[in-house]
């Protein structure tokens, strides 16, 4: 009919645009709506152009004239697997396509950065039906003939075509699955407003670089799953319940099994979490009040499964008379937190569960507790979810005279927080780590110190100061090629306008920094005409990803081999060959090339052997020699530099022998997958084998732990972090005998060092100075919590900032869409905000809830999308006896005011500037 060839029509600039006549013209069924003659142009149109093979067919679709070829074409879609397309031309409704729009541009506009930092192999099998069979084996045939960029390249081409409407949000989870961070910020189709990174937010190497994103925390996972193992002959005993305790682990029990609040701070590797079970027995056995009621907090999720897993096994899961639970992460969310805490003696959680249970009410007061073990206490400080608690702990005490309230127990390896300078400051540090756990003992192993150090080893730390090289021909051709690279993109757009970083040099963490930064203004980058928009942000990305790999490798070549850098650069353009090889990705390939040979010659040339591998050689080589079975742990900065590190010692034949492993944790930049727990238990186990790996190197392993108690070499490589770090990273060589190096050709990172060295020292006697003047201490923690308490209730106490009675639309900020007024917003349990306007079902859909969940008489049962745009704007929920609640959340919105015209975008419900009522039970009208 007429009417059906209009709205194919219609429906032609979307079908040109998703489908593919590959997929489309293998039935039968196909054949008898278009003729061969024709399916086989079609098909040998779409190898040079899938738009037009497809454009060609729908021309020839709506030139037929034959009954039943409608149907037999929404027949093929639906078959084939076009499911969204399908359902849009059935009710020739186009608006959830349509909504996709803005997401295909955000793609197209980054993908020449996207495309360069994916595996695509590891992405596709998380994308469920966002794509078809037959696709996945076309990324994967791409991937492996032409690389990761080509594959990547195929994977977005194939996306930009999907009609899913869920594509996006699969995208995002399986980056997120597969920790491409980078990527993950690109994708965000929300801005941050502009925001500019300020100079002096990054300061140097040092700030917003690999020292303050690396923190090792290491466990005595060893001591614990063996504790058979943990008696020292002639100088241990058992005690009546079973634990096996050497005299300077009873002595760290003492003021804790007397009942008081105690920070028990030991190194790493005695057997600290030992010390804590043989606190919880006693505490399970003697506590005078009333029935015992433990809670036991650690602040990484594998660490709770650790803690969790160790506590089961000790007291015995099933066991009536102790019982054990464990709830952490997203658990917190549909468990009934308060139930696990009622009807259990032994809680292991990670912090913010109990902070949300708190604040749900869930769990009415700490004062259900009766003893309270902190992890890792040095972390109570600012706003760290322990800090949290102990506030809550702390005004509860100070406004209850008689407060009934747990004993608190803190487990560290080092009390030296902040800053610093001499004992007095480290003493008032101390003293205020102290206020914030309410704690006024800090036990340490003061008369069993030669047992401890019988068991815990802490080597020295020794330095190995490198002469910079001088004249690097290398970093000469890489920057002026990176100077090339910015002058080109100033011809397109005046990039240094779109960050605030000024002071950026080659080969730095300051430099990436400045890429990011520019990359995000990218993101939000507005011109008039949206053409000219659109090449210019494709332009920059792609100029921004090429420094960045320079920038990569200079950071390589400073503290590996040149080969090392020119290896990664040359894996680099190869796929940026094998991909789609555009006019702009060939005038930056020149400049490689034009500098290739050189760079070659360069890489072959040994009397520019970097100075700081020579140095680690010989200490490698001298250590190995004296021992033949040394375990040595190399701290280096980057997964690049590992794998550079790696590939060195398996090519010099005096350290071939080493066979090296590689154990890297989860970086805020990876453009590769963290290493599963199956896979860092193999390169352990090969570790830990004599006749395997002798050397491992590591990354930053900040939220896994390791535990190597073999280990007697430790090599920090460039490596530097703050006191409480270090304190553990050395404590990896446990084993008699054990050294520490400290390897660097930067002036500034030794001095950092041997400032934590000094700082550690301080740290030891600030201790020593309080625990022989306990009354000034006493004293001194009082004050500070008096003032505290002061603070808190003067910010309390604050006049809030004046809330406006005007009134004020709400609409979608994706697409401006009016969602309600805010006349129509009632608060319910302080934190949830409801829409009691009907009407707003109208201007939304809903889909099913991912994780539907029941908290505080609340029940996630469905998601609300926009109905033009498909933007979140929230859940529907169930509360009580009431269904279908409409639960918004702010930053889906901007608000305009109704009298002024003004917009406004909050981030937090707490920020915005208009009142809302309570809700009330009773202004809910029955349907």
């Amino acid at each position: 009919s007429h009417t059906v060839h209009f709205n194919v029509q219609r429906a032609a600039s979307h079908n040109v645009f998703v489908l593919r006549p590959l997929l489309n013209l293998n039935k039968d069924i196909a054949l008898a709506c278009v003729c061969t003659d024709m399916v086989e142009t079609i098909l040998s149109e779409e190898v040079k152009s899938v738009t037009s093979a497809t454009e060609m067919l729908m021309q020839n679709l709506m030139a037929l004239d034959q009954p039943g070829w409608f149907i037999a074409f929404v027949d093929i879609l639906n078959a084939e697997g076009y499911t969204g397309l399908c359902e849009a031309i059935k009710q020739w409704d186009f608006k959830t396509i349509e909504s996709m729009e803005p997401f295909k541009l955000l793609l197209e506009r980054i993908e020449q950065s996207i495309t360069k930092q994916i595996k695509p192999t590891e992405i596709i099998p998380l994308m469920g039906e966002c794509l078809f069979d037959r696709e996945y084996e076309e990324i994967r045939a791409v991937t492996d003939r032409k690389g990761n960029i080509a594959g990547a390249q195929k994977l977005i081409e194939l996306l930009k075509r999907s009609d899913k409407c869920n594509w996006y949000k699969s995208l995002t989870l399986a980056l997120q699955s597969c920790n491409y961070q980078t990527a993950l910020d690109l994708m965000d189709h929300d801005t941050d407003n502009g925001k500019a990174v300020d100079d002096n937010q990054v300061n140097g190497d040092e700030v917003n670089g690999y020292e303050t994103t690396v923190r090792f925390e290491f466990r005595e996972e060893a001591e614990v799953e063996n504790l058979s193992e943990n008696q020292a002959s002639g100088a241990s005993s058992e005690d009546s319940d079973g634990i096996k305790l050497r005299n300077y682990q009873k002595e760290l029990c003492i003021s804790a099994s007397r009942g008081e609040n105690t920070i028990i701070c030991a190194p790493t590797g005695c057997g600290k979490t030992i010390v804590a079970l043989a606190i919880c027995e006693n505490h399970l056995r003697s506590s005078p009040r009333q029935k015992p009621k433990i809670v036991f907090m650690a602040t990484k999720v594998d660490v709770y499964e650790q803690q969790h897993k160790l506590f089961l096994k000790h007291f015995g899961e099933g066991n009536e008379d102790v019982r054990v639970a464990g709830i952490c992460g997203e658990m917190g969310d549909h468990l009934p937190v308060g139930m696990y805490v009622e009807e259990n003696d032994i809680i292991v959680l990670t912090p913010q569960i109990l902070v949300n249970a708190l604040k749900s009410k869930a769990v009415q007061s700490l004062s259900i507790f009766t003893l309270m073990i902190f992890d890792e206490c040095h972390n109570t400080t600012g706003k760290h979810p322990y800090n949290v608690l102990m506030t809550n702990y702390l005004d509860y005490k100070m406004s209850n005279r008689n407060a009934a309230l747990p004993q608190i127990v803190g487990l560290t390896a080092s009390v030296g927080i902040g800053n610093f300078r001499n004992t007095e400051e480290a003493t008032n540090n101390i003293c205020q780590l102290c206020a914030n756990l309410d704690v006024r003992v800090i036990s340490t192993v003061q008369e069993n110190v030669e047992e401890l150090r019988s068991f815990v080893h802490n080597p020295e730390k020794d330095f190995f100061p490198v002469e910079k090289q001088s004249n690097d021909p290398f970093l000469s051709i890489i920057s002026k090629i990176m100077s090339n690279i910015e002058d080109l993109a100033t011809t397109v757009y005046n990039i240094e306008s779109l960050s605030n970083i000024q002071t950026k040099d080659y080969g730095t963490q300051k430099y990436e920094q400045w890429i990011v930064d520019v990359q995000k203004k990218c993101r939000t980058l507005h011109l008039n005409d949206k053409m000219e928009e659109s090449r210019v942000c494709r332009a920059l990305f792609n100029y921004t990803e090429h420094l960045r790999k320079y920038n990569d490798a200079l950071i390589i070549n400073d503290d590996a081999r040149t080969k090392d850098a020119l290896d990664y650069l040359e894996a680099f353009f190869e796929q940026v060959r094998n991909a789609g090889f555009d006019e702009t990705e060939q005038k930056l390939t020149a400049f490689f090339d034009a500098e290739h040979k050189h760079l070659i010659s360069l890489s072959g040339n040994e009397q520019l052997e970097n100075p700081k591998l020579k140095t680690l050689k010989y200490i490698l080589e001298e250590e190995y020699r004296n021992n033949n079975q040394t375990r040595t742990v190399l701290f280096v900065r980057t997964r690049a530099l590992a794998d550079a590190m790696k590939n060195w010692i398996e090519e010099s034949e005096s350290l071939k022998f080493l066979k090296p492993g590689v154990l890297i944790g989860r970086g805020k930049r990876s453009h590769q997958t963290g290493m599963t727990f199956t896979s860092k238990k193999g390169v352990l186990d090969s570790f830990k084998s004599s006749d395997q790996s002798k050397i491992l190197i590591a990354t930053s392993v900040a939220e896994e732990g390791i535990d190597i108690p073999q280990c007697n070499l430790v090599l920090m490589y460039e490596y530097v972090g703050n006191v409480v770090r270090m304190v553990q990273v050395r404590g990896r060589g446990r084993a008699q005998g054990s050294k520490c190096f400290f390897v660097s050709s930067t002036k500034d990172r030794i001095e950092k060092e041997k400032l934590n060295m000094y700082r550690e020292k301080i740290v030891n006697e600030a201790i020593i100075e309080l625990q022989n003047s306990k009354d000034s201490m006493v004293a001194k923690i009082d004050t500070y919590q008096r003032e505290d308490k002061r603070r808190r209730d003067y910010m309390n106490s604050a006049p809030q900032r004046p809330l406006t009675d005007a009134s004020f639309e709400l609409l979608c900020s994706k697409c401006k869409t009016s969602a309600c007024f805010t006349d129509d917003i009632r608060v319910l349990q302080d934190s949830h905000h409801i829409v009691l306007d009907k009407t707003i079902f109208e201007r939304f859909i809903q889909k099913p809830h991912e994780k539907p969940k029941n908290y505080g008489g609340f029940k996630k049962k469905m998601k609300m999308f926009c109905k033009k745009c498909s933007h979140d704007w929230g859940i529907i929920a169930s509360y009580m006896s009431i269904d279908d609640l409409p639960v918004i959340k702010i930053d889906s919105f901007v608000a305009l005011n109704c009298v002024t015209r003004k917009q406004q975008y909050f981030r937090r419900w707490r920020d915005v500037t208009f009142t809302m009522k309570t809700f009330d039970i009773t202004e809910i009208s029955p349907c």
